[in-house]
């Protein structure tokens, strides 16, 4: 059997031409680009299975160590938070420990040992806590200076950042930020020194009264307005340092859609309702969420100052609770009883009202 020479592709183009039919330049180039693509593809293939492996970042995931020693620096500058953190923060956490113990701190000079030595009860502490009576009268007076506070005072920074928003003149709105600035540097002992100036018995708006004939006026020690007098209190220190975060929110938002809200007939009322607003909505929902966190927690140092003047029954919040039996009665295990049940409530009101922002369609303390 005689083997012919001649290539396999020159074969067919003569058999072709014998035929009449020659293949055209067109036919040609498409098998070579076709045989192209295929190799191509094949290399391809191989190099993406082979950077998979590798994890060089192609396939999205990248190792620890790459991670590590290209965030070095990043880390580096974290390190001295973190240690704070861990310090002040969750370090004394274990200081909880005491809750289910009858702590005595008398049991050695060192107060680790004296909390390795203190015998164990249990949850007989809570049984104490729950059943004082005291324990859920300061509960009733935090929840209703929550609420006011809530309702009265969450809302003003948003309509001051607002207000200053509106203002075209940039120096007379760095004025108005700088006085709602300011009583946010003041101390409470001050800012309670300034309210006794004005509303007490022998301040201004006394003093003033007393001069056209009337008298009895003293507002800082009147238990049946104390609350509003707190909440005055905070707008006055407070709100100015709020609208930081919605001023921030709205400066994020584009200009062009002011002027193409206005060429469309919108009035100033109807631009703030359709692009002002929903632009602040996600902060609103995050500063809400963080404000339902610390419900629990209405100003510590602000009613203790007040409290000799108006007495407990109208200025007992948990937080001079824990402190009062803590301090006062050296009582540190029901105490910390009672701040361990104020600590585990608030990370449930948290967590409720993400879900409720979640489920608003906002973003919250975190993502889903």
């Amino acid at each position: 059997m005689s083997h012919s020479t001649v290539p396999r592709g020159r074969a067919q183009a003569k058999t072709q031409a014998k035929d009449g039919a020659a293949p055209s330049a067109e036919e040609s180039g498409a098998e070579s680009v076709t045989s192209a693509k295929s190799a191509a593809g094949g290399t391809s293939g191989k190099r993406k299975r082979k950077s998979k492996g590798k994890g060089d970042g192609l396939s999205g995931k990248v190792s620890l160590g790459i991670r590590l020693r290209r965030d070095r620096t990043l880390i580096l500058m974290t390190v001295p938070a973190i240690l704070l953190i861990l310090v002040f923060n969750y370090i004394p956490v274990l200081g909880n420990v005491v809750a289910f113990q009858d702590y005595d701190p008398y049991l050695s000079d060192n107060g680790f040992v004296a909390m390795l030595q203190s015998p164990w009860v249990g949850f007989e502490q809570f049984d104490r806590v729950f059943a004082d009576s005291e324990f859920w009268h300061a509960v009733q007076n935090t929840f209703v200076l929550f609420f006011l506070q809530l309702v009265l005072f969450f809302p003003i920074p948003i309509l001051l950042a607002l207000l200053i928003n509106s203002v075209l003149r940039p120096r007379v709105r760095a004025m108005a930020q700088a006085i709602m600035y300011l009583p946010h540097f003041f101390s409470w002992v001050l800012v309670v020194t300034v309210f006794q100036q004005i509303f007490g018995g022998a301040g201004v708006i006394a003093q003033t009264l007393a001069d056209h004939g009337h008298t009895g006026f003293d507002l800082m020690t009147d238990p049946e307005s104390f609350k509003y007098l707190v909440t005055l209190q905070s707008v006055w220190k407070d709100a100015g340092w709020g609208i930081i975060v919605f001023l921030a929110a709205l400066s994020s938002v584009s200009n062009d859609l002011y002027e193409a809200a206005a060429m469309d007939g919108a009035n100033r009322w109807r631009r703030m309702w359709h692009i002002t607003l929903p632009a602040l909505r996600p902060v609103i929902a995050l500063l809400l969420v963080l404000r339902v966190g610390d419900a629990l927690t209405v100003g510590f140092e602000q009613l203790l100052l007040q409290r000799q003047a108006v007495g407990p029954d109208a200025s007992e919040v948990l937080d001079t609770y824990v402190w009062w039996n803590g301090i006062r009665n050296q009582d540190f295990s029901y105490a910390a009883a009672a701040g361990l049940i104020k600590g585990i409530v608030g990370l449930t009101l948290v967590l409720v009202a993400n879900k409720v922002a979640h489920l608003m369609g906002e973003q919250g303390v975190y993502k889903k």
